[in-house]
């Protein structure tokens, strides 16, 4: 079998200019590609919504060789119900660890020198007070899984894992496929893995070729196949092939042809400035942000019409823009509107 790599771990935000906050300030990690679709991946990359959606990745390096985030946000969806299923990212970075400290970051020591803190929409995030030099600080995604046995079986038997470290007391595993990649660890639960509608995915790369034969692999096992080999595209960049899997307790697994993939996760020079310069969004997002900038006001009572744009800089000032006016936050201008007063047009 040609090398695997893991590549990153999908996770829906319903806001992102505080996750990117807590990616960018907290962790330290790096806006690493941007992009904007119209409508809704044929894959599901953005769960099971239709309209426009964008995909932000983060990391500490680029993506050939360090594991990454990608923030999914589909406009108009504010938050997602958690399950059981995701446990939480482990990385080492006293840097990240100082950075919570001195934003106070809500911190848990949880065992000596590990700390464990909270992504926007709760995703759990473990951060052990220490670097390691030169290499990825990402170091296991951990998922829940109700068969400890089954899931062994099905991630290193059909997809080639190694087992790195294995505790049958403590109903847990560390897989991976190379010594110097972020690992997977399978964590026993009791009873069934929810996944609700925060559920994510996490993705790998394997040799195009391959993925034909992952596809075959799977169907002569019985193995659910939720999105047969499909190419998809990105404006602008490569066109890449996947195939998207689930595993016995329904974890979503995306394996993507690497070669093509190489080329598309490409770092971009202006991914931070596009994700902070997106100005024009939709209000759902607006509407669980409290610090919002208008760029314009349209006289309608449909709040829908109005143009708004939230930039990470001013989610620290306590007061919202409105052209030149003053209001004390974003709630006391819907407040306003509900009270039908209205400012005068702005030119």
């Amino acid at each position: 079998m040609a090398a695997r790599r893991a590549l990153h771990f999908v996770f829906k935000v319903g806001n992102r200019f505080q996750t990117a906050r807590f990616y960018r300030d907290v962790l330290g990690m790096k806006v690493l590609r941007h992009e904007e679709f119209e409508e809704g991946c044929k894959a599901a990359c953005n769960g099971p919504y239709d309209g426009k959606w964008s995909k932000t990745m983060v990391g500490f390096g680029p993506e050939d060789d360090h594991f990454v985030a990608e923030l999914t946000y589909n406009y108009g969806i504010g938050d997602y119900k958690l399950g059981n299923d995701f446990m939480g990212i482990t990385l080492a970075s006293s840097q990240a660890v100082s950075n919570a400290r001195k934003l106070e970051w809500p911190l848990t020591e949880v065992a000596e020198g590990v700390f464990e803190t909270e992504a926007p929409g709760g995703y759990k995030f473990y951060l052990q007070n220490r670097s390691l030099p030169q290499s990825d600080p990402v170091l296991k995604v951990t998922l829940a899984v109700s068969d400890l046995h089954k899931s062994l079986n099905y991630w290193c038997d059909l997809l080639g894992m190694k087992i790195y470290e294995k505790d049958e007391e403590k109903q847990r595993a560390l897989l991976g496929y190379a010594d110097n990649q972020c690992k997977l660890e399978l964590q026993g639960v009791k009873g069934a893995v929810e996944h609700a509608a925060a559920f994510g995915r996490i993705a790998f790369s394997c040799p195009q070729k391959e993925l034909p034969d992952l596809e075959d692999l799977m169907k002569r096992e019985n193995q659910k196949i939720l999105t047969p080999l499909v190419s998809l595209d990105t404006p602008g960049k490569a066109t890449v092939q996947v195939v998207i899997l689930a595993d016995p307790d329904g974890h979503e697994i995306c394996f993507v042809g690497d070669e093509a993939f190489r080329e598309l996760s490409k770092v971009d020079p202006e991914g931070s400035k596009l994700l902070d310069n997106f100005q024009i969004c939709r209000t759902e997002e607006s509407t669980t942000d409290p610090y919002v900038t208008l760029t314009s006001v349209k006289k309608s009572h449909s709040f829908e019409k109005f143009q708004v744009c939230t930039t990470e800089e001013r989610m620290a000032d306590p007061y919202v823009t409105l052209t030149s006016t003053l209001c004390r936050s974003f709630s006391s201008f819907l407040h306003r509107l509900q009270m039908q007063v209205f400012f005068p047009a702005i030119n």
